[in-house]
């Protein structure tokens, strides 16, 4: 008897060897994840910038995350802040980050046990050979649960939740590209409004001296000292200066409309908070751009990019593991009776506990096209990665070069603007005295007009200028609440 139970032992000791052994083996086998792994890209950037640059040894984070601050104009900081809490694009990216997240979770999901319950009451008859062996209808009772879990020995699930995650990466990093376009897009906006409002003051001042200019004419005409000729010079000057104003006004009011828009507010609510004009925001010192490499972390499409690539490595490793089998533990218990009072009956209860293997062993080669599919799909991801970093260091060095230059013409045109001003003072006093002829009034006066519009727009091209490198340096977002707050 001894015997037999040492045999017995060292059966149900073998027996549990075994059994911790296949466990371990399937813990290493779940720790496997076929498919390629994800790394960043390794892209060449140039060390410094090709056009003129501010000093400084880096850009600044927090100066970028609220440039707009620093054009020192309350009314644009309270349109963009209006503006990053109710545009439909930031709330439509918002949007699509939940979906994302919500697909994560999905995904996280499918590597965890399910357990089903179950109840069933049926009532059936048998067939029978003949009329005698008939059976009468009987009951059947049912009440149970089925679990079932399935080990992710080549790692698909883990890969799903890989590309799942990324996902919602590239999900966050659009929420900010769009947040850094809407600031840079309100921002614009509002120069261009201002710019306009600029060139209707300055055709506006320069109507009523023309009409003074007009009525001088006529006088010395009266007294015998010029010609119709110059009246009519005179009168045409003024209408020419008049016709502009209404298409001036008809802009401005365009304008406004399009700055309603992007705050998702009806077209005209915003007419009578910006009647007046106002001076085009003034520029801060130049910004310090930093280095080329700073992009790849700061603009968020190109983190946007980085994060595709990442999903799209990741599915490849999902497609690869339909290559392989599946394993599931599956388990089982419940009570089924005739009738419900011997459900609670010992042998009234049945139980299931076991693995089951699946493994689809020809598909007419759709398993292999899909991972065919994957991967010209990282590969595209891949390339788009690298178009988006040319067109950003494209776009800063763009304006870079624009702002630096736009500084220059301004200056110039300042320059201009006095010594115009100066001519047409001096023209008008010496014809009033007769000692000059109209055509130096009217040619003065066309030149000051055309240096004073030119000026103004210049003005907004430099802050124009300066919006788009803060835009093309990634800048108008950090990870801070008002992100967060905007996306959950």
């Amino acid at each position: 008897m001894t015997h037999h139970r040492t045999h017995a032992a060292r059966r149900a000791g073998l027996a549990g060897l075994a059994a911790a052994s296949a466990l371990a083996g399937l813990a290493l086998l779940a720790g496997c994840r076929v498919g390629p792994t994800f790394t960043v890209p390794k892209t060449a950037v140039p060390q410094t910038w090709a056009g003129p640059t501010a000093p400084g040894a880096g850009t600044e984070a927090t100066a970028l995350a609220q440039w707009w601050t620093a054009l020192n104009d309350p009314t644009l900081t309270s349109l963009v802040e209006e503006a990053l809490r109710s545009d439909l694009g930031l709330r439509l990216a918002a949007s699509r980050l939940r979906q994302a997240r919500a697909a994560h979770r999905l995904a996280a999901a499918a590597s965890g046990p399910t357990l089903d319950t179950s109840a069933s009451v049926r009532r059936s008859r048998a067939a029978a050979d003949s009329r005698d062996t008939r059976q009468p209808p009987g009951n059947a009772y049912q009440a149970g649960f089925d679990a079932a879990w399935e080990l992710d020995l080549f790692g698909g699930v883990a890969r799903s939740r890989e590309a799942a995650l990324a996902d919602v990466q590239s999900a966050e990093e659009s929420l900010r590209d769009v947040q850094v376009s809407l600031v840079a897009e309100v921002a614009r906006t509002y120069v261009e409004l201002r710019t306009q409002q600029q060139r209707l003051a300055i055709a506006q001042v320069n109507l009523k001296a023309q009409q003074h200019t007009v009525g001088l004419t006529r006088t010395r005409r009266e007294g015998g000292f010029v010609t119709d000729l110059d009246v009519a010079s005179a009168e045409a000057q003024v209408a020419t200066t008049a016709a502009a104003i209404p298409t001036l006004e008809a802009s401005i009011r365009q304008t406004v409309y399009a700055l309603s828009v992007l705050l998702d507010r009806e077209p005209g609510a915003l007419l009578d908070r910006l009647p007046e004009t106002a001076a085009i925001p003034t520029p801060p010192p130049p910004v310090p751009a930093g280095v080329p490499a700073d992009l790849l972390r700061r603009r968020p499409d190109i983190r946007t990019a980085e994060a595709d690539i990442h999903a799209a490595t990741a599915r490849i490793g999902l497609a690869v593991a339909d290559l392989y089998p599946k394993v599931t533990i599956g388990a089982a218990t419940g009570v089924q009776a005739a009738n419900t009072g011997t459900l609670v009956e010992p042998w009234s209860t049945f139980w299931s506990l076991g693995p089951s293997l699946s493994w689809r062993l020809f598909d007419t080669g759709s398993t292999r096209a899909t991972i065919r599919v994957r991967k010209a799909l990282e590969e595209q991801s891949v390339l788009t990665y690298r178009r988006t970093v040319l067109t950003a260091l494209q776009e800063v060095e763009n304006a870079l070069v624009a702002s630096s230059k736009e500084q220059e013409h301004r200056a110039a045109l300042v320059t201009v603007v006095e010594a115009d001003r100066k001519t047409v003072d001096l023209a008008t006093r010496l014809y009033g005295a007769g000692e000059s002829d109209y055509l130096d009034v009217l040619s003065a006066q066309r030149s000051l007009l055309a240096a004073e519009e030119a000026l103004a727009e210049s003005t907004g091209a430099v802050a124009t200028h300066l919006i788009a490198l803060y835009k093309a340096l990634g800048g108008g977002w950090e990870p801070d609440p008002q992100v967060a707050q905007a996306s959950e």
